[in-house]
């Protein structure tokens, strides 16, 4: 059995990110965490490009004009849906996450989705770190898997 090797080299990799304004602290603390990775990994900062956006549903648009410029070889994408009294969270969290999928499949450019959708701000404020380190493995490894596949 041939096995592909999870390979996070990120060297060379131009890494587009979409990020929503909406909960600020949430989001700057995910893109801080994000880049960090990034930077461990080896990309570049130059090789980085940040796009922001009023709020989650926002991101999906922005993602897919980012892939059909075929100007990167990932995106990730950054926000916090956190729950209120109102259905809209539901709304918002299904459609945000079904339209990043949308674009990823539509486009065939790996998108780390990295839209947290929880119940509290606490909860938010304590997933960011972990979750927007995450988002930029997702992107490099996702970026070697296809290279190795191609």
């Amino acid at each position: 059995m041939k096995e592909i090797e999870k390979n996070l080299n990120g060297k060379g990799m131009r890494i587009g990110i979409v990020q929503s304004r909406f909960n600020t602290v949430v989001c700057e603390g995910l893109l801080a965490a994000c880049r960090a990775q990034l930077a461990q990994q080896g990309v570049s900062e130059n090789d980085i490009t940040l796009a922001t956006v009023p709020g989650a549903l926002e991101i999906p648009l922005v993602l897919q004009q980012m892939a059909v410029s075929k100007k990167f070889d990932a995106l990730i994408a950054l926000g916090a849906v956190i729950r209120g009294d109102t259905y809209h969270f539901e709304v918002v969290s299904n459609e945000s996450a079904r339209c990043v999928g949308d674009v990823q499949l539509d486009c065939g450019l790996p998108i780390a989705n990295a839209i947290l959708t929880t119940d509290t701000d606490e909860q938010a404020e304590e997933r960011m770190s972990v979750k927007g380190a995450e988002a930029a493995l997702v992107a490099i490894e996702m970026v070697n898997l296809l290279k190795a596949l191609a």
